[in-house]
Parts: structure tokens; sequence; C-alpha cells
């Protein structure tokens, strides 16, 4: 039997372009309404949710801001969310992380306002999403305390991607082997502008410094700064 001919054809065409515009389209489009998109990524369970339960909590109803959210099942997330902020639960059915299509799909359910901040609680996975541009203008690298001060040389692609890091769940320092110091060093041998946090939601020890920087950012964005225009490269 004869095998199969293959032949390789050159389309010397960036594949991933049209995602590009699209994504540069939909955060331009935000920036025009003064919506800043911030999308925090991290692994699960690494505290997302109490993260936004308690940046609400704090501007109260000082600052109009909505949560996209995403979960490959449940809408519990989203429940928990839904006392203090409009918020759309975004569900995968499987896929590990969320795509643009999904994030316009899901702001057309919003209720219609010009929103400051729109918060997108990304699928609990450190390596998938880090390649989609979800047309956010900051990009949020959520770390426990209970994870290990190893990750982000581990994850390397999350955090160069990133904007800040937060460092969560500090309430638990003293019950697990986890240095602030060593994870912020390692995040900043990979990206030397990372913006860095560390706070406990339940607490909310940290939260108030967290929040100056969201204002901070939108401020940049309203001046035609934003800081992030598309996805840096590998």
């Amino acid at each position: 039997m004869t095998s199969p001919i293959e032949k390789t054809i050159a389309v010397n065409q960036d594949l991933q372009a049209e995602k590009k515009r699209r994504a540069a389209e939909q955060r331009a489009a935000f920036a025009a309404r003064g919506t800043l998109v911030v999308n925090i990524v991290s692994s699960p369970g690494a505290g997302k949710t109490s993260l936004l339960e308690a940046t609400a909590k704090h501007w109260g109803t000082s600052r109009r801001l909505a949560v996209l959210v995403g979960d490959i099942a449940t809408e519990r997330d989203a429940d928990r969310l839904r006392p203090f902020t409009p918020v759309v639960q975004l569900t995968t059915g499987g896929a590990c992380h969320l795509e643009l299509s999904l994030i316009q799909q899901g702001l057309g359910q919003l209720p219609a306002d010009d929103y400051q901040f729109l918060f997108i609680e990304n699928i609990g996975n450190l390596v998938c999403p880090a390649s989609h541009d979800l047309a956010e203008h900051v990009r949020v690298a959520l770390l426990s305390t209970t994870e290990g001060d190893d990750k982000p040389g581990k994850y390397p692609k999350m955090f160069r991607t990133s904007q800040a890091l937060v460092i969560s769940k500090l309430d638990l320092l003293p019950h697990v082997p986890f240095s602030v110091e060593a994870a912020s060093d390692d995040a900043r041998q990979i990206q030397p502008e990372l913006a860095i946090f560390s706070l406990c939601s339940l607490t909310g020890a940290g939260i108030a410094q967290w929040c100056d920087y969201l204002d901070a950012m939108r401020e940049q964005l309203l001046a035609g700064q934003s800081s992030m225009q598309e996805i840096p490269p590998h």
C-alpha cells in the first residue's frame, strides 16, 4: 500500500492576528466607556471570589462595578457575589479557560450601566489562561500562601503576562511554609515591573491598598495610558 503524501504549506500569517484584533477593539471600547477591565487568574481555591467580595465590600456604593465569573460548572461563585454587585456566570462545560467570545456574551447579560470596573474571575488554572487575551487592561495573578512560594518560577508565563501579583490568605502565614519575600522575589525575576500586594480578604488587611491600586490604574486608563495593549509574547 502506498503511503499518503504529506505536504507542508507555509502560511506566513499570524493565526492569532484576528483574535488579537478583536481583543484590541474590545479593549478600546471598554476604555472609551471609562471601564477598567481586570482579569484575575489563579489556581483553584486561591481566593479569587473572596478577593472580589472584599473589594466590593470595601467600596460599597462608591464605585460602579460588575463581575463575569468563569467556571467549568455550577454558579456557586456567582451566587456568592450577587449580594454585592451585578454578576454573570460564564460556564464553559469543560474548557479550562475563558475566551473573548464568552466574555462578550456575558457583557450582553449584564444590566446596562457605565461600570467603572469590570472584573473577570477566570477559571482556576495557572497554565491555559495565560495565553488568552480577554480584552483586559490589567491582569492580576493571585497566589495564596497555601500554594507554596515557588509557583512563579514553575508557571512563568502567567506571571510574565501579568501586571500585578496579589498574595492572599496572609492569616495562614503562621501555619504554612510560605515566604512572601521569596514569592515576590521569584515573581520579579520573571516580571520586574509587577505591582505586588499582600492581603487577607477575610480580615480586610491590605484591601485598601489593593483598591487604591485599582483606582490608580483606572485614572491611568482615563488619561489614555492603558497598561495592557495585548498579551506579551512567550
